[in-house]
């Protein structure tokens, strides 16, 4: 189901939509932006008895390539490393599985409503 789109949309807005949408899908938020002075996740949340970092990207075109190819590997890097910090800190959560998300977000063909591309495990530790 798309989401209505303003005109200008911002990145935090985007994400509140992302988050909205994977809790429709069954997941669970246990937190938003989270950050330490390894790097920041966007969304931290719960698939059953997994923990899920998602990473969420939004592009207006294509034009310079889809919001996901921006997840590079120095940009995995640092949401691994930061989720290693989360679970140090959050002992409660430190023997569940982990996997590491992307939400690809981009408005429809129209123009007036966003759309998600979900990829699950999006790349590994």
């Amino acid at each position: 189901m798309p989401i209505k789109l303003q005109r200008k949309i911002s990145g935090s807005q985007v994400e509140a939509h992302a988050c909205k949408w994977l809790k429709k899908r069954g997941l669970s938020l246990l937190g938003k932006n989270y950050h330490c002075y390894r790097g920041e996740i966007d969304l931290i949340m719960l698939d059953r008895q997994c923990l899920v970092f998602i990473e969420v990207r939004y592009r207006r075109q294509n034009s310079f390539g889809r919001p996901e190819e921006t997840v590079n590997r120095k940009k995995q890097m640092k949401i691994m490393l930061t989720a290693e910090h989360f679970l140090l800190s959050h002992s409660q959560h430190q023997g569940k599985s982990c996997r590491f998300d992307v939400i690809a977000a981009q408005p429809d063909s129209s123009g007036g409503k966003l759309r998600f591309h979900w990829i699950r495990d999006a790349f590994c530790r």
